[in-house]
């Protein structure tokens, strides 16, 4: 194991002869560079708590967010609630994890993006109706999968296509006509993947090939007239195969 690979939090050689923890060494439940509660890198810190979690309570306070943040997860859950508020993200994501949605709540207006996408799943209907106008983009992306069925309609006029592609991938079948006049390409593939194939005749003049090619693989057999004579070839050929699959004998 080379020195580099067993730096301290602030950048300094790891003596396990200077650790406090002579107790534990001796028990062969640390080891330098592979569990150790001293070293910089946050798994072998992980490690050393997977083997002593009885320790956690006394790093609560460590100067390092990542013993902070790792000793969170395995503390006594009575011990955790300042960790809420803690400088660090990482720090208030651990301890979330652990509170009950109402220590949490105001997580859902927390000041770092990371911690308002990592507590979604955990908050009620009222934060994740409150979350669906969040301002940055990757949690509403995570809102829009866990978002109960019937306050989807609240996403799909987002800004953001793949937060509204994450919409009709969830919406009821029934729920998507609406989207098949969305301006994003991607968006209207999901929509002609889903849809139900008697409604795809408002796609199959679609201005992206793709979309039409997914129409072409998915209309009943007796619309697809405006798809064999489309401009595309590929369009064309799939049309004309599942025309000619289809013709008895």
């Amino acid at each position: 194991m080379s020195e580099a690979a067993t730096l301290d939090w602030q950048g300094h050689p790891i003596r396990c002869h200077d650790c406090r923890h002579q107790a534990v060494q001796k028990d062969g439940l640390c080891q330098k560079g592979q569990a150790c509660v001293r070293d910089q890198r946050a798994r072998r810190v992980d490690r050393f708590f997977v083997q002593q979690p009885e320790l956690a309570d006394e790093y609560l306070s460590h100067p390092y967010f990542e013993v902070r943040a790792t000793a969170a997860k395995y503390a006594s859950i009575f011990k955790i609630a300042a960790l809420i508020n803690d400088s660090e993200a990482d720090v208030r994501i651990s301890a979330a994890f652990r509170l009950p949605l109402p220590r949490i709540q105001h997580l859902a207006h927390d000041p770092d993006a990371r911690v308002r996408a990592a507590i979604a799943p955990k908050m009620g209907r009222a934060e994740l109706i409150s979350m669906t106008k969040d301002p940055d983009y990757a949690v509403r992306c995570v809102v829009a999968r866990i978002l109960p069925h019937d306050l989807l309609y609240l996403l799909i006029g987002d800004p953001e296509p793949d937060v509204r592609r994450w919409a009709v991938l969830r919406l009821p079948i029934e729920k998507l006509l609406p989207l098949a006049m969305d301006p994003d390409p991607m968006v209207r593939i999901e929509v002609a993947e889903r849809m139900a194939p008697s409604l795809l005749g408002v796609l199959v003049k679609d201005k992206d090939l793709r979309v039409r090619f997914t129409v072409a693989e998915r209309i009943p057999i007796q619309d697809l007239g405006p798809l064999l004579d489309d401009a595309d070839p590929l369009v064309r050929d799939v049309a004309q195969q599942r025309l000619t699959q289809s013709s008895p004998g």
